[in-house]
């Protein structure tokens, strides 16, 4: 119902803005992906969980004031993704990073540019400035 379907986005979009809120919606939708079988079959599921996040995540909800406030609060937590230690977990958290990443880039390039590409090169950048 469309009731239903609206709390859900609300409480979701809620979760997202906080403070490891990303990590916690992408952990609780890709749980155990990639875990069960080694085939094809599996692979591809697990691509599509961590797509169908991915445009979650790159989507502004309709209850943030901005969407400059929505890539200011979601943009680090995307960016702390790429540095999961465990090797199951970072692959697919990796997988919905970058997928992500280029989502907004494609969307919104100035605001990808402020909010991932920048903090993400910085290092780069300061060591091919010395």
């Amino acid at each position: 119902p469309a009731w239903l379907r609206r709390l859900c986005g609300q409480l979701l979009s809620e979760r997202l803005m906080r403070p490891s809120g990303v990590q916690a919606v992408v952990r609780g939708i890709v749980e155990g992906t990639g875990a069960g079988g080694a085939g094809a079959e599996a692979a591809a599921v697990d691509w599509r969980k961590c797509d169908v996040v991915a445009k979650i995540l790159a989507s502004c909800p309709q209850q943030c004031l901005s969407l400059e406030d929505y890539y200011r609060l979601v943009c680090p937590q995307i960016l702390d993704l790429l540095h999961i230690q465990d090797k199951l977990t970072a692959r697919q958290f990796q997988r919905v990073a970058t997928t992500t990443l280029l989502t907004m880039a494609k969307e919104h390039p100035q605001l990808a540019e402020k909010h991932l590409l920048q903090p993400l090169l910085a290092p780069l950048l300061r060591c091919s400035e010395t």
